[in-house]
């Protein structure tokens, strides 16, 4: 049976009830992620050697793009509404925080097993080979960035019991309140030059963020005078921000920027967050009829059987494109960044790490789709909740970082120690079980 039969039977099965409009936002968001990520990264090979451009550096005029490029956005509300139905499940099943959890961590984090073992596997591998270990720093950094959305989302869900019983007793307060945490904290560093606070709207920017989700789950924004509300008042503040507060305009980071709107992150996203909120509740009506099509939604499901996957490996692939290419004489690499001919040549480059990723996906899909069939309660919960914290702060090292520095030729082992050792505490006494067949 093909791929694609396999989708279609798995579509024609889907329960009525589902919000096929939650599995279309993650899979198109997944696909601007992967090829913005592929465009944004340009190699360049001159007679000084192989260089990335950074593309929102030498060309100013993608910054406005980027409102539509920065989908974290739609990962966290989308995130918001699946786990707010989730933990109400839950809670209507008695299932206890412990099991729900373990379901949830096991889901997200068992397919970075093997992206860390195997990049810790290169890596050593190169450093034995003689590989400057700048490049094998750089190499593994490009190739790791995509986890630091998995370190910031682990905290989020730890934290679903407290926002979602916070959404249920305050309702849009509990959105307001990390909003207001986040101006304060913008304004003290920006202001009073309190630099560090900075880092702790990851925290507060994406909560907030993820309120949204369980703000539409609760269908009260769902009228289109709301959204259109939603709409406006995101679009009016991120306006405010970026020409009366001296915000960037991009919504990703710009290399020699005085600051970045991203990393950490600023207000500025969550003013997009509302933009594209109601932008998504405007249009989930005529999109859910479309969506009961089949091939549309054989499609969505066809990319959503694999999906971290193909978010976990496809810079992986653009890193060994990248290598295959110099290593070939330059091939591809020579035109500048930027320039008619590079543009030109974007459908031919994209389309080759397309293919590159299929194998990529055929080998290691198998953890994802493992990860969604466990059963028990798991470890403790006091265990879990340590070995995610763990995770984050390993896996946010590498993605920082990278697995190699000058310093450490081979491999950062503290970094990676406390990414895996988090991990084997999370998914320990994970059982697969199988799944009916369905007739």
């Amino acid at each position: 049976m093909s791929v694609w039969s396999q989708a279609r039977a798995l579509a024609r099965s889907t329960p009525p009830k589902r919000n096929r409009y939650i599995d279309f936002l993650r899979a198109c968001a997944i696909l601007v992620v992967v090829i913005g990520h592929w465009l944004a990264a340009a190699p360049y090979a001159s007679e000084e050697g192989l260089t990335i451009v950074r593309m929102l550096g030498v060309a100013p005029w993608l910054h406005g793009l980027t409102w539509a490029l920065q989908v974290m956005p739609v990962f966290f509300i989308v995130g918001g509404y699946a786990n707010g139905a989730s933990w109400e499940a839950a809670l209507r099943d008695h299932v206890p925080y412990r099991s729900w959890l373990h379901a949830r961590l096991v889901r997200l984090m068992a397919p970075v097993v093997p992206l860390l073992l195997v990049w810790a596997g290169m890596c050593i591998v190169a450093g034995l080979a003689g590989a400057e270990p700048a490049l094998i720093q750089n190499a593994s950094r490009l190739a790791l960035i995509p986890t630091w959305f998995l370190a910031v989302y682990l905290l989020v869900v730890l934290l679903v019991p407290l926002t979602h019983a916070a959404w249920r007793r305050y309702g849009l307060a509990s959105f307001w309140l990390p909003v207001s945490v986040a101006i304060l904290v913008d304004a003290l560093a920006f202001g009073r030059g309190f630099a560090m606070l900075r880092w702790t709207n990851y925290v507060f920017v994406w909560i907030a963020v993820h309120q949204l989700g369980y703000l539409w789950r609760s269908q009260r924004a769902d009228d289109p005078p709301l959204a259109l509300g939603w709409c406006l008042g995101g679009l009016s503040f991120l306006v405010f921000l970026v020409l009366v507060a001296n915000y960037p305009i991009a919504m990703l980071t710009v290399p020699g920027a005085e600051f970045s709107n991203t990393r950490p992150p600023t207000v500025a996203l969550v003013a997009l967050a509302a933009l594209q909120f109601g932008i998504v509740v405007l249009f989930q009506q005529p999109l859910r009829r479309w969506l009961r099509r089949p091939i549309p939604w054989t499609a969505t499901v066809l990319l959503n059987g694999s999906i971290m996957t193909v978010f976990l490996w496809h810079s992986t692939v653009q890193v060994l494109a990248i290598g295959s290419a110099y290593a070939l004489g330059g091939v591809g690499l020579t035109w500048t960044p930027g320039s008619a001919v590079w543009w030109a040549t974007r459908p031919l480059w994209i389309g080759a790490m397309l293919v590159m990723l299929l194998p990529f996906v055929a080998l290691f899909a198998r953890y994802e789709r493992g990860s969604r069939r466990v059963q028990g309660a798991g470890p403790s919960q006091g265990r879990q909740i340590a070995g995610a914290l763990l995770a984050c702060l390993g896996i946010g090292l590498l993605a920082g970082g990278g697995m190699s520095s000058p310093d450490v030729p081979w491999v950062r082992s503290w970094p990676l120690f406390a990414g895996l050792a988090g991990l084997a505490l999370m998914l320990a006494h994970s059982h697969r079980v199988g799944v009916a067949r369905q007739h």
